[in-house]
């Protein structure tokens, strides 16, 4: 059973920042592409950020000049910093490990942003 353990998020006002992120086994992190979604209530669960296994990262729009994903390799550990944090940015924010059709998924983290 492949486990991804999510930490941080929180509660934050509108225009702060956080930082989540995500451990991975190193067999899954050295390969995957590793991923960031979020869910809202009512709303479909959506991509934020992926980053390869060469580095090279993509962003939704609505991100963009916010949100940085990054990994440490050295602990097998993907981080999504966010900053200038909006309250429509408030969801459960999921950590996804994805290759070849195989996810493996976090249990989810909350982040809460007020107005």
């Amino acid at each position: 059973q492949v486990q991804l353990v999510e930490s941080g998020g929180g509660l934050v006002q509108s225009g702060g920042s956080l930082r989540v992120s995500c451990v991975a086994p190193r067999s899954i992190f050295s390969i995957y592409v590793m991923r960031w979604f979020r869910q809202a209530p009512g709303k479909q669960r959506e991509l934020v950020a992926a980053i390869s296994s060469d580095g090279s990262t993509n962003y939704r729009d609505s991100v963009k000049g916010r949100f940085t994903i990054s990994r440490d390799i050295a602990k097998n550990t993907v981080n999504l910093q966010m900053n200038s944090l909006k309250p429509e940015d408030s969801a459960v924010y999921y950590c996804n490990a994805y290759w070849s059709s195989t996810n493996y998924w976090g249990q989810g983290t909350q982040v809460t942003v007020s107005s």
